[in-house]
């Protein structure tokens, strides 16, 4: 009956997924860009780099670079092939405009990695022609990865939740509450939105420290409309994990709230997800956030700048 008894526990033992062995009091579980705090080794190449994951997920800035880099970085490989091949075997090369015999050689590469191909130049011979063919053929594959990418790009679903800075210990009725605001910033509708709240910390158990997760319930965790800010409450009576905790508390035992945000996209009928954790030096004793919505005539103002705004509040003994 025992061991039954211990399998049941372990059942009902909440996990977040990292394991009782994320015991570090450096490093936090979830980063504040809602990325899984894990670095891996042991890679395969191919996963290790993952191309593909690297260029849809990269900011646009990066990409622009990227994809005018690769563009350049082609098109001067095939001139200069060119150019040692020999200038003669580009039939149609003029002289009497100014460009030098290298710059001829780059735009040529240029029009036949694009397939435009104008006509004046043309390739003589069989290396020079098999060089054009397989750069044609090189342009044709990436413009079609290219155009894969974009589609990729613009139709992946980058939720831009923004959360308050600091988690507060704030009043809340007639007891206090662990209190999180977060808004949407885009101008897109989010419906059936979901938030889970879990808190971790170190403890120890038959002489070893092991990570313990605790789920948090919320006064709400469901919504319909995600239309203005959302102020996540966990009231913190004597059936919270959180009850009694102090920040020196928290501090020794490496806490860390770990904060699950998921609805769908009114847009394009798509689920979306979002990540944020707050560890013990990112919550705040005595603080409860300043409205941001303001009614005008005959639309309401939210102000996304004010979600962080904060003022002294007298917690509830």
């Amino acid at each position: 009956m025992k061991k039954i008894d211990l399998v049941e526990k372990e059942k009902q033992r909440e996990d977040t997924g990292f394991g009782t062995i994320a015991t570090s009091t450096s490093a936090r579980l979830v980063n504040n860009e809602g990325n899984f705090n894990v670095k891996k080794i042991g890679q395969s190449f191919e996963a290790r780099v993952n191309l593909y994951h690297k260029l849809i997920t990269m900011s646009w800035a990066k990409f622009a670079v990227f994809s005018l880099g690769f563009y350049l970085t082609v098109n001067l490989t095939f001139g200069i092939i060119y150019y040692i091949i020999g200038i003669e075997n580009l039939m149609g090369i003029d002289k009497n405009h100014g460009l030098s015999e290298f710059w001829e050689a780059y735009f040529f590469s240029s029009q036949t990695l694009t397939t435009v191909g104008y006509g004046r130049v043309s390739p003589v011979g069989y290396i020079t022609n098999i060089t054009a063919s397989v750069e044609a053929f090189i342009g044709l594959l990436s413009f079609s990865i290219m155009t894969g990418l974009l589609y990729g790009r613009f139709s992946r679903p980058v939720p831009r939740i923004l959360y308050s800075e600091k988690a507060l210990i704030a009043p809340y009725l007639d007891i206090n509450g662990l209190m999180i605001r977060i808004a949407n910033e885009k101008s897109n509708q989010l419906i059936n939105v979901e938030v889970s709240l879990t808190f971790s910390r170190n403890e120890l158990k038959d002489g070893l420290v092991k990570r313990a997760y605790y789920n948090l319930p919320l006064e709400r965790s469901k919504v319909k409309f995600f239309a203005m800010s959302w102020t996540l409450v966990h009231p913190i009576n004597d059936a919270s994990v959180l009850y009694g905790e102090t920040l020196a508390s928290l501090a020794a035992s490496d806490a860390e709230i770990l904060l699950a945000f998921e609805a769908t996209n009114d847009t394009f009928a798509d689920p979306i997800y979002s990540r944020r954790s707050y560890l013990y030096n990112e919550i705040e004793v005595g603080k409860k956030f300043l409205p941001m919505t303001v009614p005008q005539e005959d639309y309401y103002l939210l102000d996304l700048n004010k979600l962080s705004d904060t003022i002294d509040a007298k917690l509830n003994a």
